[in-house]
């Protein structure tokens, strides 16, 4: 049988019902929007539309009882696979515009060669959202992946957790195997790199062991690190790290290196490593500002194709604010619970179902960063320009309305505030907030601003 219709494909899936006793809400939920998008190689290749997650609960679920059932009715034992809609529509316009017939798979090997590199194949540059959160580091990536070791080398990207460093980490290293696979790529975090070399030399008596480890992380052509924050204090592993850089940098090899904090905060990182870490470029990823997390909301329902109000969106947006990672999360869990329960998902729903996200009645810990990202995002100007020394008035406003919340909303000392504020001098932080103090009695506009300010800083005051 070379094609399955949709009457014997509805017996199949009728049949996986039956015997494997699948609910009607699973049923609905996973099993029914199933189609057969080809039946080739001896392979069914199931078309999904509940997106990666779908295919990665299908997979572990109903794999078997799919083949079973498909034997079954059919007569014929096939393997099955399975595509999203997107990977089937850019195989119809690759088919379209194929003047020679390719091999088959061509994707599936690419997925299998990251996943052998230890990278997630989601994590590419056509999936990360711009905004003026990460746009200079996304612009020095692609640069850095298009001419490894010629461009801005040693790379190093830092920020919060949950901000995009792994994925552009992870970009990164896909796109130089897509587009120069002659080249080495290896993509590692700093605890893998000490764990394998303590195992070295816990048997430093075999040579070979360490001679080993050495060749894996010097004979590359690429090597990508992430957290290496988590080498301080692990003398051994600095040591090794160094000699392991200046060999690679010596032969024009690319390093890119992740962390949650530029070089100059790492305070009891070897100076040599600080020096070499700094000597090349340095991009730092910002919390997202409102608009950049409403285009990553609407790029993952895209990505899940599942609609989506616009209000829930942006209740999302407005009451999600640490990272990235809670974001998706938080949209991953609503869009799971409305196609289990095959309901469109409400404002009052993802207010009840987000609780362990957003709780309104849990009082929010008001730090020095919180108030400094809401008073930038704001104003549109960044958390750098705040803690910098630019003293335009577009610049200089804000930044006294920073050190006055900070004073107010925070038991924070003049000291504590002036150091997350650019080590700025406690007279300065003084005069700042007086200045802001004044200004509320006098003018309307300030105070209304104020209030606005620490309704974002802590919605449930």
């Amino acid at each position: 049988m070379s094609e399955i219709s949709a009457e014997i494909w509805n017996k199949i899936l009728q049949s996986v019902k039956v015997e494997f006793d699948v609910t009607d809400v699973a049923f609905r939920t996973w099993l029914q929007p199933l189609k057969v998008h080809d039946v080739r190689d001896n392979t069914v290749v199931i078309l999904v539309t509940t997106g990666q997650m779908g295919i990665d609960y299908i997979s572990k679920k109903y794999l078997f009882p799919l083949k079973v059932a498909v034997a079954e009715i059919t007569g014929t034992e096939y393997e099955i696979g399975f595509i999203l809609p997107e990977e089937a529509k850019e195989e119809e316009l690759k088919n379209a515009g194929r003047q020679k017939v390719e091999l088959p798979g061509i994707d599936a090997k690419l997925n299998m060669t990251l996943h052998d590199a230890g990278l997630n194949p989601k994590y590419t540059f056509e999936n990360f959202v711009v905004g003026s959160n990460n746009k200079f580091a996304h612009s020095a990536a692609v640069a850095v992946a298009e001419s490894p070791g010629r461009m801005y080398n040693p790379f190093f990207i830092y920020g919060g957790p949950g901000l995009g460093k792994t994925h552009l980490m992870n970009a990164i290293a896909a796109h130089i195997i897509t587009t120069q696979p002659e080249k080495s790529v290896c993509y590692v975090s700093s605890e893998t790199f000490t764990n394998q070399l303590i195992d070295a030399l816990r048997n430093s008596s075999n040579i070979s062991l360490i001679t080993s480890f050495r060749h894996r992380y010097r004979n590359i052509d690429v090597l990508l690190i992430d957290d290496i924050q988590f080498i301080i204090g692990k003398e051994s592993t600095q040591e090794e790290f160094f000699h392991t850089f200046n060999d690679l940098i010596g032969r024009e090899k690319q390093i890119i290196i992740s962390s949650d904090r530029p070089p100059k905060e790492f305070d009891t990182l070897d100076e040599r490593l600080k020096t070499r870490f700094a000597s090349g470029l340095l991009a730092d990823i910002q919390m997202p500002d409102y608009e950049t997390r409403m285009a990553i909301l609407q790029k993952k329902a895209e990505a899940e194709h599942y609609v989506i109000s616009n209000e829930v969106l942006q209740y999302i947006a407005t009451n999600i604010r640490t990272n990235i990672r809670e974001l998706e999360g938080a949209l991953t869990k609503l869009i799971a619970l409305g196609r289990v329960e095959n309901s469109d998902i409400t404002p009052e729903l993802a207010e009840s179902a987000l609780k362990e996200f957003i709780s309104p009645d849990q009082q929010r810990e008001i730090t020095a960063d919180l108030i400094i990202n809401t008073v930038a995002e704001h104003f549109n100007i960044s958390a750098k320009d705040l803690k910098g020394s630019k003293r335009n008035s577009e610049i200089v406003q804000p930044r006294h309305m920073a050190m006055y919340l900070c004073r107010n909303m925070t038991n924070m000392s003049l000291h504590s505030i002036g150091d997350a504020l650019g080590k700025r001098d406690h007279s300065t932080i003084m005069h700042g907030v007086e200045k802001i103090d004044n200004d509320i009695k006098q003018y309307e506009d300030i105070r209304r601003t104020i209030d606005v300010l620490q309704k974002k800083i802590n919605p449930s005051d």
